[in-house]
């Protein structure tokens, strides 16, 4: 007989916002977001739930946000403070679990499968982290219980802020019957919108299509939906997580006109990529190259390379191929390495592979890690 998981989803509840808030009280009865500056073509990173009240939410221009909000106060994130409380918290997970799957600074995966406190109670154990968080930290945040990850991520959403939500395992059923598709995991607006087409709303709609339906209406992704509208996800808590990848990237005030603008930027993202990769104490090696350019109308392309060096000359000219893609001026270069664990052998990816790095959203002259 297989044993049921007690997985609890943390979620820090407008993360960035509330230290700020914490941190200067004088903030709270205020609208707030952390984010690059309006004239500077920042972005929203987050803000709080009186921002929200306007509109204002995460990856949106700062302009635009203020615009929404002319009394919006934007503050430039402060990276090294947010990682600190991080750690304050995963220190407090450390007391429960030492199974802990960080997603994010401000979230994480826990498995309580195992946890003999509160008499085995994976609930009433999630409200006791809650409740120090809250005493010891001074923010709130909100916590998903579930069998499974994929669910208890859907949870702690379910009752934000500084909330919580427990999907029992004999209520999955019923919990997703009403569930929208476009709450699974993977759907985005694009798959969303052609389920919706196909007449399927919700996972009861999904549930009516088998696995070779769906096969053949989204290839592969069809077998995840259909596992999904079922509440079926077997994925473990994973402490460690492989990395795919190193980068770099910049968002300029202003574009950059021509191509030897472009190549003029290199140096400096060269020695913050050098710095990442020290960081990685030889635990990978180096599969290829990456460059990645957003020009003005926000179009991006990467191209890349085999390599087992962050040779500059490559990136020379892995830039002057994806510039020449677009030939029109550029608000951000990146640049980055795809690794492997040096104790593996994989294949690199082919040359000229195009957008196989997500966009990131671009903070305010800051570099960023590309999501790997």
């Amino acid at each position: 007989m297989s044993v049921i998981r007690k997985i609890v989803h943390i979620d820090c509840d407008c993360f960035y916002a509330s230290i700020e808030t914490r941190d200067n009280p004088a903030l709270a009865a205020l609208p707030i977001a952390v984010g690059g500056a309006p004239e500077r073509r920042g972005v929203i990173a987050t803000c709080n739930y009186l921002a929200r009240q306007f509109g204002i939410h995460s990856a949106m221009a700062s302009a635009t946000a203020r615009r929404l909000c002319p009394d919006l106060i934007i503050i430039r994130p402060d990276i090294a403070r947010y990682r600190q409380v991080s750690e304050q918290i995963h220190d407090i997970f450390r007391d429960y679990t030492n199974l802990i799957e960080p997603l994010s600074l401000d979230e994480a995966y826990l498995d309580l499968t195992a946890n003999d406190r509160h008499d085995g109670s994976a609930s009433r154990t999630a409200a006791e982290i809650r409740a120090r968080i809250a005493g010891e930290i001074q923010i709130t945040v909100s916590a998903g219980i579930a069998p499974n990850k994929f669910l208890a991520k859907i949870a702690s959403d379910w009752n934000k802020p500084n909330g919580q939500f427990v999907i029992e395992p004999g209520q999955v059923g019923g919990f997703l019957k009403e569930l929208p598709v476009q709450k699974l995991h993977g759907v985005g607006k694009v798959t969303a919108a052609r389920l919706h087409r196909l007449g399927i709303q919700t996972c009861a709609d999904l549930r009516a299509l088998n696995r070779s339906e769906l096969s053949r209406a989204f290839g592969s992704f069809g077998n995840r939906l259909y596992e999904l509208s079922r509440g079926i996800d077997n994925r473990p808590v994973q402490p460690s997580r492989i990395r795919k990848s190193v980068s770099v990237e910049n968002t300029f005030a202003a574009d950059l006109p021509d191509q030897q603008a472009c190549l003029d930027a290199l140096p400096g993202l060269l020695q913050q990529l050098e710095r990442r990769l020290n960081g990685l104490h030889g635990q990978y090696r180096i599969t290829g190259q990456v460059v990645k350019l957003k020009f003005n109308d926000f179009v991006s392309t990467t191209v890349e390379t085999r390599s087992v060096h962050a040779d500059p000359g490559q990136y020379q000219e892995l830039l002057k191929a994806g510039f020449e893609r677009g030939s029109r001026p550029v608000r951000l270069v990146g640049i980055g390495v795809r690794v492997a664990p040096a104790a593996i052998q994989a294949p690199a990816p082919a040359t000229g592979t195009d957008d196989l790095i997500p966009d990131s959203a671009p903070h305010d002259g800051q570099l960023a890690l590309f999501k790997d």
